[in-house]
């Protein structure tokens, strides 16, 4: 029988796969353009998540500082000393990926709420049936 804790970790990868999963069907699926930008939204913060708990390590709640070291007084580690601390420090990649990630993914919400903004404007709705078939026809009537 599993501890509580690998329960609780298989039962948080599984709501972070059924959110990606559900925010991908939610991208193709639904017609209307600002639905597909929030569940574009989702998806990058699910991928966020995805990417921290990558580089999440058991028992290692310490950050990826040296401790002991100061500005003012500085030595040398040993070998010994520095597997210690790379076995209880956390990787910092994958966070500094996720804050990169997290400032791309709101530029490109933005760029594509500006572009709603104008698709709605120019074609009077946000439904890409009714935009696709005013495409077809030949334009917008003004």
């Amino acid at each position: 029988m599993m501890d509580a804790g690998t329960l609780l970790w298989i039962y948080f990868y599984s709501v972070l796969l059924v959110t990606v999963f559900l925010s991908l069907y939610g991208v193709y699926r639904r017609p209307n353009v600002l639905k597909k930008i929030i569940m574009l939204s989702i998806f990058g913060d699910a991928a966020n998540v995805l990417a921290v708990l990558m580089g999440f390590r058991k028992n290692a709640a310490s950050p990826p500082v040296y401790p002991g070291q100061t500005y003012t007084e500085w030595s040398v580690p040993n070998s010994t000393q520095l597997q210690q601390f790379a076995s209880v420090a956390v990787d910092p990649v994958p966070q500094v990926l996720v804050v990169t990630a997290i400032v791309i993914g709101l530029a490109v919400l933005i760029f594509l709420s500006a572009a709603a903004i104008l698709l709605y404007r120019h074609y009077g709705t946000l439904d890409v049936r009714l935009i696709r078939q005013k495409i077809v026809e030949g334009g917008v009537e003004e």
